[in-house]
């Protein structure tokens, strides 16, 4: 019999990594335990980090005081802004990482936290008593107590691995299949299913011909992920783009018979917004060509990233196909693509908090719960770090609601609606989207990570300094007039209406022509105007801009959330309301949802059910 800990995290991938570290960083003693101590944070699919509301994930966990973004901004050698040219909302930080950088700073981390011990093995069983858990059980006979588990097995429990006809046991390439866990866990009353995912071939960068491709640029003046003082990009790599055609369409045909997809070999459901190759090419036959990226996998080496070809074809049709991409006439092929399926979860069995309604102190995060993603996972594996923590010590739980981040939307997403294809975020997801942006995560939930013992110090403190900063130069351009004289030559310049007479600088910035550097311009030609940094320009810039849009947000939330304060004791009986819909009861009977607000969103609760439980609250 070995330590015993406060919180055993199983899988040491994003989702173990972030709940390992918030626990610890909190205060708890943590055991992280992984069947593999050279792949923690592995990058199993593409080497990059954000992209569309996944990147204002990662900068949600940065200001609750997780460690994504800070290892991205240290790991990254290239970043985008994306979707520039659309309002902020959809504004979304993306890097392109160094593989074996991102996996080494992650470790580095986890090891200069003291509160963290390692163990290599696999684990075959929760320890359970009494309702329970009491910690885990190894494949070597060994048992580890504690008082919380939080599993983030990833695609490893009983995952198979498929390229064309060929099946072998494993969860990621040259890495064997966790067994045992899935029919524990389901001997104890959980529902499992199986999802699919899968990874394009790598390539040798030295025989692609990156002349005959469409270069890719990172931004003239990068950003990065976290608040923090991390370091600025000086220098970035490239990435480039190429396409498809009919010949590499003709060729992957050939191999359609034996695709372990087509064949029904594969019986798990793959991600719809991120298909394979044959899948493309067979849904949308109308096409003649698809994207692909082309993504340099880190700084010293030539291996390259072939995103958008992800295919489980024989590796020949794989090989055949590539040398017909525009560039790829020459390529060779370090590894081909596969596809892998595994054993989930469904999330509808797990509390907000991410804790199982059938075992207490019991945690699921990650792919487990049916996501895909890197950033899904992270920000799973921090909220259940966060909430074992709190759980082993008595204390409230710990939750986001979707008014407040992307987390929570995507949390509640689960919880209620659960998922039948790998869940991944988008912008649409969000009804809030215009208060949910990247660029004020710190302002909304750093001073919750600051509460709980997870954000700094420091960090609480810069965001302070932000929010003051904000504060201080709106009050400035709201006092500000400006005579026509001033700034009439810099307007005509602009193309925009001149002043006829002194107008305020607080509506003339609402002008949809004026944009943050012009604004930038307009204070250098103000007296007396204090000097901000950008971050402070951008936010105030795009409060004011908006500043109806937010009102309008914000009254919504605010309506919406006297629900989501409602509580339902999680032992209610609904059969005791006769009212309810037969469909109604039996979904709250099956999900247990904590608030009204939750059970309004699930799907088969209608309206007027949800009118009989505030009547029989008394609301």
């Amino acid at each position: 019999m070995y330590s015993s800990y406060d919180v055993i995290v199983v899988g040491a991938g994003h989702a173990g990594c972030e709940a390992a570290n918030a626990a610890a960083t909190m205060g708890s003693k943590v055991l992280l335990i992984t069947m593999n101590m050279q792949t923690i944070a592995q990058m199993s699919c593409n080497p990059a980090m954000g992209g569309v509301a996944k990147g204002q994930i990662v900068r949600e966990v940065d200001a609750l005081g997780g460690l994504s973004g800070i290892i991205s901004d240290k790991s990254m050698i290239q970043f985008r802004m994306l979707n520039r040219s659309k309002g902020p909302a959809m504004w979304s930080p993306r890097c392109q990482s160094d593989r074996n950088l991102f996996a080494w700073e992650w470790r580095k981390a986890l090891e200069e936290n003291r509160n963290i011990d390692f163990w290599q093995d696999t684990v075959t069983e929760v320890i359970v008593k009494n309702g329970r858990t009491a910690g885990v059980k190894t494949s070597l006979g060994v048992e580890f107590l504690a008082k919380a588990v939080v599993l983030t097995n990833g695609t490893f429990l009983n995952g198979k691995m498929f390229i064309g006809e060929k099946v072998f046991g494993g969860g990621r390439t040259a890495e064997r299949s966790a067994t045992g866990l899935t029919e524990q866990l389901m001997s104890l009353g959980f529902e499992a299913g199986r999802m699919k995912t899968g990874t394009p071939p790598r390539v040798d960068g030295r025989s692609l011909d990156f002349d005959r491709m469409e270069e890719q640029l990172g931004d003239e003046n990068p950003g990065k992920f976290s608040y923090t003082n991390t370091p600025v990009l000086n220098k970035q790599r490239s990435c480039w783009i190429t396409y498809t055609n009919q010949a590499v369409h003709d060729e992957l045909k050939t191999g359609f018979e034996k695709s372990p997809m087509f064949t029904g070999r594969i019986k798990g459901l793959g991600p719809r917004y991120c298909p394979s190759v044959e899948d493309k090419i067979n849904r949308f036959a109308d096409k003649d060509r698809h994207q692909i990226f082309v993504e340099p996998e880190g700084w010293d080496t030539v291996e390259v990233y072939v995103n958008g070809f992800s295919t489980s074809l024989p590796e020949t049709v794989q090989y055949n196909a590539l040398r017909k991409i525009e560039g790829f006439e020459n390529v060779r092929m370090f590894r081909p693509g596969y596809a892998v399926e595994y054993d989930f979860f469904p999330p509808t069995q797990l509390k907000p908090t991410l804790e199982t309604q059938l075992v207490q102190n019991l945690f699921f995060a990650g792919q487990i719960n049916g996501t895909t993603g890197y950033e899904e996972a992270a920000c799973q594996g921090l909220m259940a770090g966060i909430n074992a923590h709190r759980n082993v010590n008595e204390e409230a739980e710990f939750t986001i609601k979707r008014s407040e981040g992307y987390i929570g939307v995507l949390i509640d997403d689960l919880i209620t609606k659960g998922t039948e294809e790998p869940y991944r975020m988008f912008t649409s997801r969000a009804e809030y989207r215009t208060l949910l942006r990247q660029d004020n995560a710190d302002l909304r939930l750093t001073e919750k990570g600051y509460a709980i013992g997870l954000a700094s110090q420091e960090r609480y403190d810069n965001m302070l300094v932000k929010r003051n900063g904000v504060a201080k130069l709106t009050e400035a351009i709201r006092g500000t007039k400006l005579k026509p004289d001033e700034v009439n030559a810099w307007l005509e310049g602009k193309g925009s209406a001149l002043l006829r007479e002194k107008s305020s600088f607080y509506t003339l910035l609402k002008r949809p022509e004026i944009d943050q550097a012009d604004v930038k311009e307009l204070l250098k030609m103000i007296p007396d105007m204090p000097g901000v940094g950008e971050e402070v320009l951008e936010q105030t810039v795009i409060e004011i801009k908006y500043e109806d849009y937010l009102n309008r947000e914000k009254q919504n939330a605010d309506k919406l959330d006297k629900w989501e304060n409602l509580s339902i004791n999680p032992t209610f009986d609904y059969d005791r309301l006769k009212a309810l819909s037969f469909e109604g009861k039996e979904k709250l009977k099956r999900l247990r949802p904590s608030t009204i607000g939750q059970a309004s969103r699930i799907s088969g609760v209608s309206p007027s059910d949800v009118s009989i439980l505030l009547v029989y609250m008394g609301r």
